[in-house]
């Protein structure tokens, strides 16, 4: 263990360090925004398991990364379905009276945090795999499960920060869906196949999309947020 420390190639380390505070704010977000309206008792439990499913899958795609990235067609549909998700996460929270029972809805919101860490993982996984190229290449593997581990914390901290603020200023609901839409609008210009048509291969098309991905899932969060509360009057 100790000769493993010794030939540690630290820079890597340093690497992923700042990638899993950097690219772990997001995942917070979804997670927060996902729990906000379960039972205060559940809470915790829907951090937990949306955590670990959201890790379990990242170990499952590190081996599969590059090539996923490659794939046509995924990261476009995986960009639609987070503004999908944005969306759905800015509706209110369901009536008391509905007949949804309290495992059912937590389960939900694992399943929810999941779907959308694998969509923005896509990426998150690659910067983590490429710090550790620079390791050799008999700690490659330790360092990408160290990057794994690592973020467990991180967005298990921030998730919590998150949902505290949620409490205090609902107004960032709106905010944490307009981040979704952004990483999507990027996603789906990224797509290999978008990349073909030259006008979208550029950071000003990347810019662009986000900005329309961030402004969709707010308005169109909000209209149905607003004919659902008209509904629910008459």
């Amino acid at each position: 263990m100790l000769e493993l420390l010794t030939e540690l190639h630290w820079g890597a380390v340093a690497q992923i360090v700042a990638i899993d505070i950097l690219l772990g704010g997001d995942n917070a977000v979804v997670i927060a925004l996902a729990c906000r309206n379960l039972p205060a008792q559940q809470r915790m439990r829907g951090v937990l398991g949306g955590t670990a499913g959201a890790i379990l899958l990242r170990v499952l795609l590190v081996g599969f990364a590059v090539t996923l990235l490659h794939i046509p067609l995924l990261k476009m549909l995986g960009g639609l379905m987070l503004l999908w998700i944005g969306v759905k996460l800015m509706q209110p929270e369901a009536d008391e009276h509905d007949t949804i029972r309290p495992a059912d809805r937590l389960l939900g919101a694992i399943k929810t945090i999941i779907i959308a860490d694998f969509v923005m993982s896509l990426d998150n996984v690659i910067a983590i795999a490429g710090a550790a190229e620079a390791a050799q290449p008999e700690q490659r593997i330790f360092l990408v499960i160290f990057g794994l581990l690592l973020s467990i914390p991180i967005i298990i901290w921030g998730s919590q920060l998150v949902l505290k603020l949620l409490t205090r200023f609902p107004a960032i609901v709106a905010a944490g869906a307009a981040l979704l839409g952004w990483i999507a609008g990027g996603l789906i210009v990224s797509d290999s196949l978008a990349q073909k048509i030259q006008i979208l291969a550029t950071p000003l098309a990347s810019y662009i999309a986000s900005v329309i991905g961030a402004v969709l899932v707010v308005v169109l969060g909000t209209a149905i947020k607003r004919r659902s509360a008209r509904l629910g009057k008459s």
